[in-house]
């Protein structure tokens, strides 16, 4: 078999024709050899230089081989740091768009490009050959099982409800879930673990990274996983640290079996998605597979010396999304997880990223504008984690068309208005009705705000109301990783307490917490376990903690809260005006326009002066269409230490709901004041027209 010219298209291996083609993006590689191995990896028995290049790409094809082919990558070219040139053809590489990947990664020194320990650091040059102990692609087989796309929902973006969730967390310890499924993508797929979703409202989950990934090396040291999965390597990987099969090829089909069973049961399914940074690292990092393709290209190099990279991650490097082909790279990847996988949308990482360019952040980047335009990813749901670690990170508000966006301001403020900790009434509407402040502009919607109050990264909900500073000793860094200051209250113990008081408070004020996320305007996101009372032991930042504090406790879960927050979206999804999807207008004309007074607890009109006063903290919120019918709507709100009687006007009303649990369902008496419990919320509707 000899290699002969390639197609420059589709990029990876692909097998057509008799045998095998391969593509590969290299711009300053003097030559690209494809590394033939035995199935396990360990023996190398031929080398095959590839041809062109043409436009950058090398490409070749080699007959007389298919599925199951194990291979990697050798790159020829400079090794000039001070240029960002990093080629050592001495290390293998694996491919970019291997879509299955064999082998076990394990931190050595051969890995490095350069002699680690050598005074010259990054700029020496090791000749060590780490192929025994690379990661290799396999060609990979064809997928088998039914496309997870024939039967894909589509909700609108006003009925989604998204379950933030991590694949293994979720059922490792679900005692409905059969022993050897749990901890896997099959295990998410269990009717068990499905009817919990169900019951829940939910109508979206939102993966935690399912992408191939690494573990750091500083966690390698102690022992420590990267549980969360942020340091992704294979992006057309599923990780197969998640699955209950172990041969790479069936890894795939057991995703794409999961995403299939979750669209039969009505929900979509998003991946939190980290095209940001790479496990290579810094300077000071291995070589595993971008570097050693091209690593001019492939990340951002500081200007005034490019033998550094440039960190705008917080993790070391940071993908260069402004050079069109790593833009292709992760368009190619969205559209593989999209068409081949069945997904129905994507939660980028660190997103500013993606729109970075020489001049910074900017929303009309070409990236965005290749988003938008891509025929296959035109109907997926996208959103922005919407700050970065370089400058001008924080782009919460400023990204383009159709993407949601994580809003911290909606979390904060919720935080600290029920939890006394100072956000005015005023701040806290603003982030009720949708933040249009921040989303209000260029034909964007409220639901492009995510609402949440807690989410993998931080305090749990249970925790917000359990602990006032951060427990992460467990992580090996002396308690000085993760956020400082984070909002959050002990009530005057910190942890677990059999205080009979403080748990009747902690419980009441997380309940009216559940419920402002599912009565918001907005795209309502809860943080998996909430709904159980879910605690990490006070732990901010579990993201290298693979036991017991990441996994749900369903066996000691109170099951009245995971009742109570179900009838919350139950609710919401019943009542449009919970889940409006434009903005709130002064004089509400026909059904799809909706308007919303703002009144103090004796049932006049809030004034100027009433959203600045700290005196007191109750209000209400009256909304209603501009239907004929116009059904109403009133949520009363006392995040105050003390029962409060709210003056009910334009009745009469029906009590839906109250979140501490005093109050009975029903029909309110008129002409009395509803007394609302301490730390609660209150929903009433009035289904009579207007007189």
């Amino acid at each position: 078999m000899e290699m002969q010219p390639g197609r420059v298209s589709p990029m990876g291996a692909s097998v057509r024709d008799g045998g095998v083609n391969f593509a590969v993006f290299s711009e300053h590689a003097h030559a690209i050899e494809v590394c033939v191995f035995d199935t396990e990896g360990q023996r190398e028995l031929r080398r095959y230089a590839l041809h062109g290049p043409d436009d950058g790409v090398w490409h070749g094809f080699l007959p007389g081989v298919g599925p199951g082919l194990v291979y990697g990558l050798r790159a020829h070219g400079p090794y000039e740091p001070e240029r960002g040139h990093r080629y050592n053809a001495r290390k293998l590489l694996l491919d970019p768009c291997a879509q299955e990947i064999v082998g076990r990664f394990g931190w050595r020194a051969e890995h490095h490009g350069y002699c680690v320990g050598d005074p010259e650091g990054p700029r020496s040059f090791d000749t060590r050959d780490n192929a025994p102990h690379a990661l290799k692609a396999r060609v990979p087989t064809p997928l088998s099982g039914p496309n997870p796309r024939s039967n894909a929902p589509h909700h609108a973006t006003e009925s989604l409800v998204i379950y933030e969730v991590h694949v293994k967390g979720f059922t490792q310890q679900h005692p409905g879930v059969p022993e050897a499924l749990r901890g896997t993508y099959a295990g998410l797929a269990h009717p068990a673990a499905i009817a919990h979703l169900k019951t829940l409202g939910v109508t979206a989950v939102e993966l935690l990274p399912v992408h191939y990934a690494i573990d750091e090396p500083h966690l390698a040291d102690k022992g420590l996983r990267n549980y969360w999965g942020y340091n992704t390597l294979g992006f057309f990987a599923p990780d197969p640290r998640w699955a209950h099969a172990k041969d790479p090829s069936a890894v795939r089909d057991e995703f794409r079996a999961m995403v299939h069973a979750l669209h039969a049961a009505g929900l979509e399914v998003l991946l939190d998605v980290v095209y940001n940074h790479t496990p290579e690292g810094n300077e000071f990092g291995p070589t595993l597979s971008f570097r050693g393709l091209d690593n001019a290209c492939w990340y951002h190099l500081l200007a005034d010396d490019r033998s550094r990279s440039e960190n705008l991650t917080g993790c070391g490097n940071t993908l260069n999304c402004h050079h069109p082909r790593v833009a292709q790279f992760v368009l190619d990847s969205l559209r593989f997880w999209v068409q081949e996988m069945g997904v129905d949308g994507f939660r980028f990482d660190l997103a500013p990223v993606l729109g970075r360019g020489d001049r910074g952040y900017s929303p009309n980047a070409a990236f965005f504008t290749a988003l938008r335009q891509d025929p296959v990813l035109a109907g997926v749901h996208l959103i922005a984690e919407p700050w970065d670690a370089g400058p001008n990170g924080y782009q919460v508000g400023h990204f383009p068309g159709r993407f949601l966006e994580w809003n911290d301001k909606y979390r904060d403020a919720v935080r600290s208005y029920w939890l006394g900790a100072g956000a005015s009434r005023g701040e806290f509407a603003r982030r009720l009705t949708g933040s249009s402040d921040v989303f209000h502009h260029g034909l964007r919607r409220p639901t492009a705000s995510v609402n949440f109050v807690a989410c993998h990264d931080g305090f749990t909900l249970n925790d917000v109301v359990s602990y006032a500073r951060k427990h992460n000793h467990a992580n090996g860094e002396d308690n000085r990783d993760g956020r400082d200051g984070e909002l959050a209250a002990n009530f005057g113990v910190e942890g677990p307490t059999d205080d009979p008081l403080v748990r009747q408070r902690r419980e009441r004020v997380r309940r009216a917490m559940l419920a402002t996320l599912a009565f918001s305007q907005g795209t309502p996101m809860i943080n998996a376990g909430d709904e159980l009372a879910n605690t990490q032991g006070g732990n901010n930042n579990a993201y290298c903690q693979d036991n017991a504090t990441t996994w749900l406790d369903w066996r000691h879960a109170p099951t009245d809260l995971l009742a109570f927050v179900s009838r919350c979206f139950e609710l919401r999804a019943q009542e449009p005006l919970l889940r409006h999807p434009r903005w709130f207008i002064g004089m509400a004309e026909g059904a799809m326009q909706a308007t919303v007074h703002w009144l103090t607890p004796a049932g006049t009109e809030m004034q100027g002066h009433d959203w600045h006063t700290d005196a007191q903290k109750a209000f209400a919120c009256w909304m209603h269409t501009g239907a004929k019918s116009r059904p109403r709507l009133l949520l009363l709100f006392n995040p105050e230490p003390n029962n409060t009687p709210f003056t009910l006007v334009h009745g009469p009303w029906n009590l839906l709901i109250d979140s501490a649990g005093v109050l009975h369902p029903g029909e309110v008496p008129t002409g009395l004041p509803l007394v609302v419990p301490a730390h609660g919320l209150v929903l009433l509707k009035n289904d009579h027209p207007e007189i």
